[in-house]
């Protein structure tokens, strides 16, 4: 399949992994990509949502420069450190440091102005197992009954960084962050975003709730915003919603965080895995309403 777009000079070939999420981008290197196939990758990462790249070359400095033909990089991460002071970029997901990523999520979104994207390299992987799942936020949406879709709509919900990262900011960093919008970090202070989010090149809505980083639904009762977001949760993670990755060496991952959650198995027992993630600067989520987020 060849992907053309009014923002493609040249054509990519693609081999999809659904009938309209995720692909392959075959033969295409990626550290001597042009500024039209560059642009034509970009254009098939807000259509296809998430894009595997084989057999890549890429190290730390070829990761920050890919990153910044592609947009503008944000810190590693709010809270964490970069893998290097010559990398503040880059973010390394270490198994031997606690990093695990074993529970759905959205990147970030518990900051006001989360990644547009995110842009993941293989780095150490296991014999087997480490797989990581996306799940299509906007197929999941597309498939709700319309009434849910008409009460989902009106909702707002908060997202909480504290629960994963404030022990690791109050104790590992000493209360000091990263700058991220042009602040350094010190605390972090839950956000409203709505729950459905409006795609902001394409219009689209997709559900914008995660189980890594919500606290809860405004304006309800506990009991009944434990319901919804459960019901979301499920059917947003349902196997039609979801394509799979078995990692290689050499593998580059890259996906719009406006308009996916994903999942990183933990089944690889006491074996080594490394993956180093950077991302794209972002914008602040909007709903079906129009207004932005809290």
């Amino acid at each position: 399949m060849t992907y053309t777009s009014e923002h493609a000079i040249t054509g990519l070939t693609l081999d999809p992994l659904g009938p309209a999420f995720g692909a392959e981008i075959v033969g295409l290197d990626l550290a001597a990509a042009n500024g039209a196939e560059l642009a034509a990758v970009r254009a098939a990462l807000v259509d296809r949502k998430v894009l595997f790249f084989r057999g890549q070359n890429l190290d730390e400095d070829g990761q920050v420069t890919l990153g910044r033909r592609l947009g503008e990089l944000t810190a590693s991460h709010p809270v964490v450190g970069g893998v290097d002071a010559a990398h503040p970029e880059i973010y390394a997901i270490d198994s031997a440091d606690n990093g695990f990523a074993d529970v759905w999520h959205t990147d970030v979104t518990f900051m006001p102005r989360p990644p547009m994207g995110s842009i993941l390299r293989a780095v150490s992987l296991p014999i087997s197992g480490g797989d990581t799942s996306w799940a299509d936020s906007q197929l999941a949406y597309d498939s709700l009954s319309a009434p849910v879709r008409d009460m989902v709509d009106r909702l707002t919900a908060v997202h909480d960084g504290n629960r994963e990262f404030g022990y690791y900011l109050a104790q590992r960093r000493g209360g000091k962050g990263n700058v991220w919008e042009g602040e350094t970090v010190t605390r972090l202070d839950p956000v409203e975003h709505p729950v459905i989010r409006v795609h902001p090149e394409t219009g689209r809505k997709g559900i914008f709730v995660n189980p890594g980083f919500t606290s809860h639904i405004t304006g309800v009762s506990d009991a009944e915003s434990r319901a919804i977001l459960d019901l979301l949760y499920a059917h947003l993670t349902k196997p039609e919603h979801i394509v799979r990755h078995r990692w290689r060496a050499g593998d580059v991952a890259m996906w719009d965080n406006r308009s996916t959650a994903h999942y990183a198995n933990r089944d690889y027992g006491s074996a080594h895995r490394v993956m180093h993630r950077i991302t794209l600067r972002g914008d602040r989520p909007f709903g079906p309403a129009g207004r932005p987020s809290l």
